[in-house]
């Protein structure tokens, strides 16, 4: 008996380290770089109360190419409805990180987009392997992850866009 006990403390201790009590749920504030080189903090990451998708990406990796073009398809119909903003940060490191313009620029993508080349905002907001995709509120708390990307994923992060929206009663932006 004593040992199924310390077994279920045990199993309580690991349910409660791992279930998002000590979650990372405001934007840290961690230097990052425009394509034009200046240096941002992410704290300053605003969209004058409307939310925020903040996706971290790569040059290298396809899942992540996918899941950008398919929100940049959606990109102009989904700010003049919701007001979201995205904001596309490459962890390429300093060698691939000259890469990213060219190629954000070449796929038309209409992000802001930002640079990590050392992953301290990475490692800030626990992000393992990309594509990994946070949605914000207009608070700046996080309300919303995603890891991975499949075809149709884009069509969830909007789905919680627009109930983020009803659920903060945010009128959307004037047509």
């Amino acid at each position: 008996m004593k040992r199924y006990f310390n077994l279920l403390v045990c199993a309580l201790a690991l349910i409660f380290l791992f279930s998002g009590v000590n979650a990372q749920t405001d934007i840290p504030s961690v230097k990052v770089k425009d394509l034009t080189n200046r240096t941002i903090d992410t704290k300053s990451f605003t969209n004058d109360g409307k939310p925020i998708v903040i996706s971290f990406w790569a040059t290298w990796c396809k899942p992540c190419v996918e899941e950008l073009s398919a929100m940049n398809e959606l990109y102009d119909d989904l700010q003049k409805e919701t007001g979201v903003k995205i904001i596309a940060v490459s962890i390429d490191d300093s060698r691939n990180s000259k890469k990213v313009a060219p190629f954000s620029k070449g796929k038309g993508w209409k992000f802001d987009m930002y640079l990590d080349e050392n992953s301290d905002f990475r490692r800030a907001m626990n992000v393992g392997n990309p594509p990994f995709t946070f949605l914000i509120d207009g608070n700046g708390k996080i309300v919303f992850k995603h890891v991975g990307y499949a075809a149709g994923d884009e069509e969830e992060l909007v789905k919680e866009i627009r109930k983020l929206l009803s659920d903060q009663k945010i009128p959307a932006p004037a047509k």
